[in-house]
This record gives structure tokens, sequence and C-alpha cells, in this order.
């Protein structure tokens, strides 16, 4: 198993979460990005810079996807295609997209969406705060307990 994560998008504490967890358990982390990141001197994390352009990560990331790989995103239709691939998605919240509740979610976004094309402000997120901050490490932890093979 690996963890691949999107990481443009993905808050700076997260990615610091999982690097102990990488070093931790020694399951290996990709982080994708469209531009250079520093990471931690590790043998399991790496990076992979893509070039610049609409879902270019993300289409990277479901290409070179396993089955029972786990993604970090907050992109419901990336997390969509990693679970129709066989894989895992985590959201930076903690929120683990399932086969179960991800239809839902798609839905919902696109609903947001169409609201949005016609001019209504459906607002954003709320600021991440540290309940989601420890949200995510404890499903990470949870789901690295589960399937890590160390």
């Amino acid at each position: 198993m690996k963890i691949w994560v999107d990481a443009d998008a993905c808050p700076v504490v997260i990615k610091e979460i999982l690097y102990r967890a990488a070093e931790r358990t020694g399951v290996e982390l990709t982080l994708v990005a469209n531009q250079a990141l520093s990471t931690p001197n590790s043998n399991f994390i790496n990076t992979l810079q893509v070039p610049r352009g609409f879902d270019v990560a993300d289409d990277e990331i479901v290409k070179r996807l396993d089955e029972g790989d786990l993604v970090i995103t907050s992109d419901i239709p990336l997390a969509a295609e990693v679970i129709e691939k066989g894989g895992h998605a985590l959201s930076p919240r903690g929120e683990l997209h399932t086969t179960e509740n991800i239809r839902a979610r798609l839905n919902m976004r696109d609903f947001l969406d169409t609201m949005r094309a016609s001019g209504a402000d459906t607002g954003g997120p709320p600021a991440f705060s540290q309940r989601d901050r420890q949200d995510f490490a404890n499903n990470l932890d949870r789901f690295l307990t589960k399937h890590a093979r160390t």
C-alpha cells in the first residue's frame, strides 16, 4: 500500500501529519503537485511534480494508483475515481470517502456547482480547524492500523 497526496491544496499541517505517519509506519508517501515541494529527507517520502493544467495531478494519481492505495484529497471527483479503481480516499478534514457515500457527495458537489453557475453565493468551506486536524490524524491512524503492512 502507498499513500498519494493531492498536494497543491493540502494544508501544511496535514502534510506534516503524513510525514510523521510515513516515517512511523514505513508506508511510501508521494505528494503530487504542479509546483516543486519541500519535504523532509526520508526514504519513505517522495514528490512528483506534474505540469500545470486542469486535473493534471489528479490524472497522474489515478494513473499510478494501485488497488488498496490511499489518496488524500478534498477533490470529490478524484475521490470517486480512486474508489472506482479500488483505492481509498480520505479528505484533509478526516472524512473517509466510501462506495456507500461518494455518490451523495458527488451529487451535492454538482448541485452546488449548478447553484454557483446560476449566480447563487453558496459560501465556501469553513476555516480549517484544530478539530479537522484531529479528525484527520485519528482516521489516518485507524486506516493505517487496519491496512498498512510494515
